[in-house]
């Protein structure tokens, strides 16, 4: 399987492209505006990435006005717009995932990196885990249950590609110590951590915070860091809650997260040590 097309990146990367091409030419918003008789919002929009579908009549038009006669350089950049027309793989769950979410920025990511105080991050959950987890956030159906576990299974095969992200969780001893012995849930979910932090060869390292810890830098909260491979793809910040998620691009916010990130990866016990804890909570089962 190759690694996931995501469209959310798509357009995430033709924002920063027609920003760019304004500063190039030194306009400002109101300018380019002003001249192509748009109100301003329309643009504002366009480079703040606050569209669905982007119109290629559009891109065609600020291309002109921005003169990119290359050929080569504007069929790139109308591909990228034609591109982030697709929808992703994730809308069959939009149910589940919403309409833009984490799933569309993570098919891909480079590298993923998760702090979670809680529950196992949902890249490694297995699906009994999933079942668990979903009723406990009082999802009731059965069928809405069983759409949550499907979507998150879904979400999971990123990492089986051709270019799967690196991935660094790392993960409270409380979410280990909450895991559900029902149905051998507990079980399941410890040997599968454990079998996924010693395959040398799939780019994931787990490692857990202990209670010993203490107070830290990450009481304030769950949260994922998120690095593409392309320059123009700046990194995001994901922060959850329970109706909605929360998207950070500022510099600061993201240097002041990867602060928080490296705190706790120096806290929290090494992948060997971790795997060692996991190995023992799954014998005192």
């Amino acid at each position: 399987m190759t690694r996931r097309f995501s469209p959310s990146v798509r357009r995430r990367r033709l924002s920063a492209v027609l920003r760019q091409l304004r500063h190039q030419r030194g306009k400002t918003l109101e300018e380019v505006t002003a001249s192509l008789e748009w109100s301003r919002g329309r643009l504002a929009h366009m480079e703040g990435n606050k569209w669905v579908r982007p119109d290629l009549g559009n891109i065609r038009q600020l291309l002109d006005f921005y003169e990119v006669t290359d050929t080569q350089r504007r069929e790139a950049i109308l591909d990228l717009a034609r591109e982030s027309r697709v929808r992703g793989w994730w809308t069959k769950f939009k149910d589940v995932f919403g309409s833009d979410s984490l799933v569309g920025f993570e098919s891909e990511a480079s590298v993923i990196s998760t702090y979670q105080p809680i529950v196992i991050p949902g890249l490694l959950q297995t699906p009994g885990y999933a079942e668990a987890s979903a009723r406990a956030t009082l999802t009731r159906p059965a069928k809405e249950v069983e759409r949550r576990v499907e979507a998150r299974m879904a979400r999971q095969e990123i990492l089986t590609g051709d270019q799967p992200p690196t991935v660094w969780a790392v993960i409270d001893e409380s979410a280990l110590l909450r895991l559900p012995s029902a149905d051998r849930v507990a079980d399941g979910q410890l040997r599968h951590l454990i079998e996924l932090a010693e395959d040398p060869d799939n780019g994931i390292t787990i490692q857990v915070l202990p209670f010993s810890a203490g107070l830290h830098p990450g009481i304030s909260g769950p949260f994922v860091i998120l690095d593409f491979p392309d320059e123009l793809d700046s990194p995001l910040v994901y922060l959850e809650s329970r109706t909605e998620g929360l998207f950070l691009e500022e510099e600061p916010e993201i240097a002041e997260y990867r602060l928080v990130f490296d705190h706790l990866q120096v806290t929290a016990k090494s992948q060997a040590e971790s795997i060692q804890l996991m190995k023992k909570l799954h014998a005192d089962l």
